[in-house]
């Protein structure tokens, strides 16, 4: 490999090449626009709980807020076990997306645009040692199956005020992550496997 060579024995860069390569760069706004998404999911999750716990204390405004964001249309206004069941499965659905954004931003940017550097580090994470593009859309994929568990839950746990119609529909969404991750994840054990058979000639 080219960047284990002495400075001055490796290959330079033609300006084509050089400006192909370069354009790696372009998607650093992309990953800082995420750092920002972030920061509204962090905002999200402060608002929800600041509700939670304003309408444990008896705040009518609060209260109202968590009725309207669960979709609590019906029955006693009052702070219930299945509201505040459901006001925290939301607060785990925030912070399960700012994990799969992290893995995102963090995995993204070491395997796409530049190495970070992070060897030695005490809280460099665990799967970025190893991470590369197949890596990631696996632990993508699993993500994306915690999240939509999450929603599925929220969705039976208050189904009276749903129709069944969307009840099916969002069960055969979640059917169908569950496939497609367990479609790549065989895809990349068959990669894999053959990368590491022996060649022959």
């Amino acid at each position: 490999m080219s960047q284990n060579l002495p400075a001055n024995e490796q290959r330079k860069l033609t300006p084509l090449n050089n400006l192909i390569f370069a354009s790696r760069w372009l998607q650093l706004p992309l990953y800082l626009g995420l750092i920002l998404a972030q920061c509204v999911y962090v905002f999200h999750f402060w608002v929800e709980l600041t509700d939670l716990i304003g309408a444990a204390f008896g705040n009518a405004d609060s209260l109202q807020h968590i009725l309207e964001a669960v979709g609590m249309t019906g029955g006693p206004k009052k702070l219930t076990e299945t509201t505040i069941m459901l006001v925290v499965l939301g607060l785990i659905d925030v912070v399960m997306i700012s994990n799969l954004l992290i893995m995102v931003i963090v995995g993204g940017y070491e395997t796409f645009v530049s190495r970070m550097n992070l060897e030695g580090h005490p809280d460099q994470p665990e799967w970025l040692s190893h991470v590369n593009a197949s890596v990631l859309k696996t632990k993508l994929a699993m993500a994306i199956i915690g999240i939509s568990s999450i929603h599925l839950l929220k969705t039976f746990i208050n189904a009276g005020n749903y129709d069944p119609k969307v009840l099916v529909a969002q069960t055969v969404i979640h059917i169908a992550f569950l496939l497609s991750a367990l479609a790549i994840a065989w895809t990349d054990r068959i990669t894999t496997a053959t990368h590491h058979q022996p060649k022959h000639y």
